[in-house]
């Protein structure tokens, strides 16, 4: 196949959307002849900088090119591990691009918004002589199992409480709600109170709760995220910047607590599972949560926030409602993945049900071993494949844990073999270097808030 004047050579393509073009295969084919230098910098908190230093073309016929692949790899940086500054040295045309594309009203205005925000900081482009250093440092947190403490996952179709006394879960349960179509904060605050209530029930006392939760987090402050996307602006200032701080400290008192993304603590729960670092893990539930441990055993800080980090080079790929973006993760590893492909598989599913509902309709089609489903499986197993490829370059990983509610079932056992099998076929050098594994089917499901719970540190 042949993309802005690339030729990408690919073995292996999704049954349900053979217009799929890996973007890391889109990379490799790009770099082959590209010899003129161009380097990226992003800087994010606390002076960290992120250095990418690669190659363009430079050359008339292949501008377009030079310009996409240098956006896709700001975007990728950008919600890897998040940042306010980006620095160019390089291509005068393609930095002059990317100030346009990363600006107030440009292409990239959702990025260059979110994470103004975010960071709470101007967002620029600017091009340099030469970037800026590497700097980063990671942080040590979870891993502590003393003591009686409530671990809760907020999810986007279903919430998730585990109580756990001395590393032990003593009880979990699972509540569908609808946080991501309710206006009124009060709505997201009364839920996490019943959860943390009812989890307390069955403890004889409440020694520290800790939340997983979809967005950026920092101080333990939601300072971005999906779950009150209809939020509006002056009441998440006002009640949902500090709704986790408010919801523990109201029911509990002054306990210790701890807010974290949940791709981190899909990390850290394959970590403490797997009893090893370097791991990279990967909740596939209304979203795509990423979260990654670094060798040392620690949180690094990034954003990892790879629902927004393209996947796909397709011009027609499907575009992420939230980020006004096509080709982004969020719409291969999720449940709007199992929705996107159903069609295609000749399966409708009825307009006024749930995601959530959708999805198991199809898990449940599944189950009976219909083949319409197996495909849709089977396609999000290769979307899987080319895409851990690409992370792998990203992070260097050493084991994939693999959470979240597509991969329960038969479908998710389906999704793993086929990705295997490309993996080996298609990239066997990062195939003999990582491990994919999957948890039991309670782990998958409710393993998450129990790794929550071990969040927050009991100072004795």
């Amino acid at each position: 196949m042949k993309y802005l004047g690339i030729d990408v050579n690919v073995k292996h393509l999704p049954p349900l959307d053979p217009a799929f073009i890996p973007l890391g295969r889109f990379y490799e084919a790009f770099l082959r002849d590209a010899k003129e230098p161009f380097d990226v910098a992003v800087e994010r908190s606390n002076g960290q900088m992120a250095v990418y230093r690669t190659f363009v073309h430079g050359t008339e016929d292949l501008r377009e090119a030079d310009i996409y692949y240098i956006d896709r790899i700001i975007k990728t940086l950008l919600w890897m591990k998040g940042g306010f500054k980006v620095y160019l040295a390089g291509n005068e045309a393609v930095c002059g691009a990317m100030q346009e594309h990363y600006s107030a009203g440009g292409s990239r205005d959702f990025d260059f918004d979110y994470m103004g925000n975010v960071f709470e900081h101007p967002f620029e482009v600017v091009r340099v002589d030469k970037v800026p250093e590497e700097k980063s440092f990671s942080k040590a947190i979870g891993r502590h199992l003393d003591g009686c403490r409530i671990g809760f996952d907020a999810g986007g179709s279903d919430r998730k409480v585990s109580a756990v006394i001395d590393g032990e879960s003593v009880y979990s349960e699972e509540v569908v709600w609808f946080p991501k179509i309710n206006s009124d904060p009060d709505y997201h605050y009364d839920g996490i109170v019943a959860a943390l209530k009812s989890a307390a029930e069955h403890l004889p006392r409440v020694d520290a709760v800790g939340v997983s939760s979809a967005g950026v987090y920092i101080d333990n402050r939601t300072m971005n995220a999906s779950l009150f996307l209809k939020v509006p602006k002056d009441q998440f200032d006002a009640k949902v910047k500090d709704i986790y701080i408010r919801a523990i400290t109201d029911t509990f008192g002054d306990v210790p607590y701890a807010v974290v993304n949940d791709g981190d603590v899909s990390a850290l729960a394959g970590a403490m599972s797997l009893e090893d670092n370097n791991v990279l893990g990967l909740a596939m539930g209304t979203s795509e949560a990423v979260g990654y441990v670094d060798e040392e055993g620690n949180i690094t800080g990034w954003l990892n926030e790879l629902a927004f980090v393209p996947v796909d080079a397709a011009p027609t790929a499907m575009v992420d409602e939230w980020s006004g973006d096509i080709g982004c993760g969020v719409k291969y590893f999720s449940q709007d993945a199992v929705i996107k492909l159903a069609p295609a598989a000749g399966i409708e599913l009825e307009e006024s049900l749930s995601p959530a509902e959708k999805l198991k309709v199809v898990q449940g089609l599944m189950e009976q071993d219909d083949p319409r489903a197996a495909k849709i499986y089977e396609s999000i197993g290769v979307y899987l494949a080319h895409s851990l490829a690409l992370y792998y370059d990203l992070y260097g990983y050493r084991h994939v844990l693999l959470l979240g509610r597509v991969m329960s079932g038969k479908g998710g056992d389906l999704l793993l073999e086929t990705c295997k099998q490309v993996l080996a076929d298609e990239y066997a050098q990062v195939n003999e270097k990582i491990h994919l594994a999957l948890p039991d089917e309670k782990f998958r499901r409710v393993g998450q808030s129990a790794a929550a719970a071990s969040l927050p540190e009991i100072v004795r």
